[in-house]
């Protein structure tokens, strides 16, 4: 496996144990609807700063 594909992996990991524990997600759907808000805020942050 290479360097990008475990740090993706570990981003990936800390999101659904932050969402586990403070947002209350209990399913994996749960987890996917989360996470992909999460990225898709991260990335238009990203683009105004930019």
């Amino acid at each position: 496996m290479s360097n990008l594909s475990i740090m993706f992996e570990q981003a990936f990991k800390n999101i659904d144990d932050v969402l586990r524990k403070e947002a209350g997600c209990t399913t994996e759907l749960d987890y996917t609807e989360q996470t992909s808000w999460l990225l898709l805020l991260k990335y238009v942050d990203g683009l105004e700063q930019d």
